[in-house]
């Protein structure tokens, strides 16, 4: 058997498999670099002799880094495979853990969070491992993504409690050294299972012709391993312009309830403690929307998937308005996360579905990048509408505004789609 075949049939094998896994794991470790700054932010204020807006800004930073890393993470898989920004990534991770934790002032800790954790470190374990398991599969893909997508928010709900747990009892700074050289030591050693190359890189034989023709059906515009000129009748430029927009779109409407919550709760008399448990359950039924959108999105492809949770993220944007008791909150705050959480995987799936696998790593990365700066973006705009209104009522409109462009943006390139199939599609040679 040659070297070729061998490569071609670990597709969907139980190496695909493992791979994931791997990737779940990786994704959950270098997750606690985003989480980290939002235990330890109080800290920081009291230990630097800062304002509360100053000590704040190492997550923004942090943000801007995980975004804009991704689509250097994401070239960089693209070209040399994603063991190689994994393996910077679990190094620009560790390093900046503990730089961070040995930080004699703001600006220090800031730098460290946003260009070693933020920019080499957590966003390698994002993107990359996304676009990576896209190409590990096919007719399971929706569900491979969704589960290694999981990861981000597992991290949510692993880590902070963990890190609490160490900050109370040792302090903030040893526990941000011991999580650097845990990164180091865990990472690492799982980069290395990643060092094989996606499958559908290869170039096809004539045998698999048939196989792949097949994939039509779920991939409109990728037949033979190459993109369609013109993806939904358009230029990769446009369609990428769009959804960069949508993704900003949603998530600025998604960060609201999410990264308000708990102030919300405080506001409304239930305390802050009511609200962090209103937000991790937001995050944990987040885990099992994940996993539900991946079956829907097998069976319907991505941009309906992005439909359907982008109109219930709406209708559950709409439910707090009305609805303010403490037990409805809860309730309304469960159906958030069960609506919203397969949003942001659709978007992955949509770039495989209609752009080259040679480019998924930059182009997830991209669009990832647009979401994550969505949620930037809308944690800030909502806290300034409350200072100027002083209620979150005008926040919650203004997201759902944002909801419904992203849902114009998606009706319109399922539109396209019904009116450019086959339009641009590869001859399979």
């Amino acid at each position: 058997m040659t070297a070729h075949a061998e490569t071609r049939q670990d597709a969907e094998s139980s190496y695909a498999w493992t791979r994931l896994f791997v990737s779940l794991l990786l994704m959950t470790i270098g997750g606690s670099g985003m989480y980290s700054v939002t235990v330890v932010l109080p800290r920081i204020q009291a230990d630097f002799g800062v304002a509360r807006a100053d000590a704040s800004l190492p997550y923004t930073l942090t943000m801007l880094g995980f975004g804009l890393g991704g689509i250097l993470m994401g070239r960089l898989s693209d070209r040399f495979g994603v063991m190689v920004p994994v393996m910077l990534g679990s190094v620009g991770l560790g390093l900046g853990f503990i730089a961070a934790g040995s930080a004699g002032s703001l600006w220090q800790f800031s730098l460290a969070q946003g260009v070693l954790m933020g920019l080499l470190g957590t966003s390698a374990t994002f993107a990359p491992l996304v676009a990576d398991t896209s190409q590990w599969f096919t007719r399971r893909r929706g569900m491979a993504v969704a589960i290694c997508m999981s990861g981000n928010y597992l991290a949510g709900a692993l880590w902070p409690p963990i890190m609490q747990h160490f900050i109370d009892s040792a302090g903030w700074r040893p526990t941000y050294i011991g999580m650097g050289v845990f990164c180091l030591l865990s990472m690492l050693p799982l980069a290395l299972v990643l060092r094989q190359r996606a499958p559908i890189l290869a170039k096809p034989a004539a045998s698999d012709v048939a196989p792949v023709a097949a994939l039509v059906k779920t991939a409109p515009a990728v037949v033979s391993g190459r993109a369609a000129e013109r993806p939904l009748g358009m230029s990769p430029a446009a369609l990428q312009i769009l959804l960069c927009i949508a993704g900003v779109a949603c998530c600025t409407a998604m960060s609201m309830p999410q990264v308000h919550i708990v102030a919300y709760c405080g506001d409304l008399g239930f305390g802050a403690a009511r609200g962090a448990e209103m937000l991790a359950l937001m995050l944990g039924l987040g885990v099992v929307s994940r996993l539900a959108s991946g079956w829907i999105s097998d069976r319907i492809g991505g941009l309906r998937t992005l439909l359907l949770g982008s109109l219930l993220q709406g209708v559950a944007l709409l439910l707090f308005l009305p609805f303010n008791g403490l037990v409805s909150l809860y309730v309304v705050s469960g159906m958030f996360g069960l609506f919203q959480g397969g949003i942001v995987p659709s978007y992955a799936l949509i770039v495989r579905e209609y752009f080259t696998p040679r480019e998924a790593g930059a182009r997830v990365g991209t669009v990832l990048m647009a979401t994550l700066f969505g949620m930037a973006l809308g944690g800030w705009m909502s806290g300034a509408i409350f200072d100027l209104t002083g209620s979150y009522r005008a926040a919650f409109v203004n997201g759902i505004a944002w909801n419904l462009l992203n849902v114009g943006i998606v009706a319109f390139l399922i539109y396209r789609s019904r009116g450019s199939r086959g339009l641009g599609r590869p001859a399979v040679a």
